[in-house]
């Protein structure tokens, strides 16, 4: 059994966001299909809680850290550009900040999904990621929801 998580905050008003890339790659896994065995997950805590539902999630099952891949949005990766990490640190995402806290180890997978930086340097980071996606961003984003779940395809079969 594995589970993919994908991070965002619930409720309308944070839908179409920056910070709900995870959701948006979920909602395309799901489309497509997914192999057997696999579970998805996106929380319904917000985002500095996300660890709480991952865990609920996995002590329902047999599975460990090692069988959770996590997406999420990354503001330190340029827009569209998307990576796979087996592990590391949260790189000052609260999402993966708290699911590292809960877990009690940073030993998972994650697809960081490229999100930029204001072009505004005023603009500060927490308010960034809950902005709206651009005209320019919007159009480009069914592509990159693509790459993203097609990388996590790649984990699934692995």
């Amino acid at each position: 059994m594995k589970l993919v998580v994908g991070l965002g905050n619930p409720g309308k008003k944070y839908e179409r966001t920056r910070h709900n890339v995870g959701f948006l790659v979920v909602d395309e896994l799901e489309r497509r299909g997914l192999p057997a065995g696999v579970r998805t997950l996106k929380p319904d805590t917000f985002m500095n809680l996300s660890g709480d539902a991952v865990v609920e999630n996995i002590r329902q099952t047999n599975m460990t850290a090692a069988d959770v891949l996590v997406i999420y949005d990354d503001a330190d990766l340029p827009f569209g550009e998307i990576r796979f990490r087996s592990s590391g640190s949260s790189g000052g995402h609260n999402g993966v900040k708290s699911i590292i806290e809960r877990l009690g180890t940073q030993d998972f997978p994650r697809v960081r999904v490229g999100i930029g930086r204001s072009a505004n340097p005023h603009v500060p980071l927490d308010a960034y990621v809950l902005e709206t996606w651009t005209s320019e961003e919007t159009a480009k984003l069914g592509e990159m929801i693509g790459r993203a779940a097609d990388r996590a395809m790649q984990w699934l079969k692995s």
